[in-house]
């Protein structure tokens, strides 16, 4: 039996317009933008040759990495966070 998507990874998202000058224009499910931010990555050749773990930042993607040239590949998740907002939660 096939196993089940969890319904939150498929929800669209908004996303912030730094993050739509990379992935495209939202709203996209987050897995979605993981997926495409790996497709801009590797069409752009942003792996670090060294440690394919860690990515440099661009122009596009330096405002998404808070300004950081290279960060890891779990560190880009954790800052893109803030570039995806729920359209259902009201900002506190």
């Amino acid at each position: 039996m096939p196993r089940k998507a969890n319904p939150a990874l498929l929800k669209p998202l908004q996303l912030s317009k730094e993050l739509e000058a990379v992935v495209g224009p939202g709203p996209l499910p987050r897995s979605q933008v993981v997926k495409k931010l790996w497709e801009y990555i590797k069409k752009h050749d942003l792996q670090n040759p060294a440690n394919k773990r860690n990515i440099f930042a661009d122009d596009l993607l330096l405002p998404l990495f808070g300004g950081k040239k290279e960060v890891t590949m779990f560190e880009m998740t954790k800052l893109v966070s803030p570039h995806i907002t729920d359209p259902d939660k009201k900002a506190a």
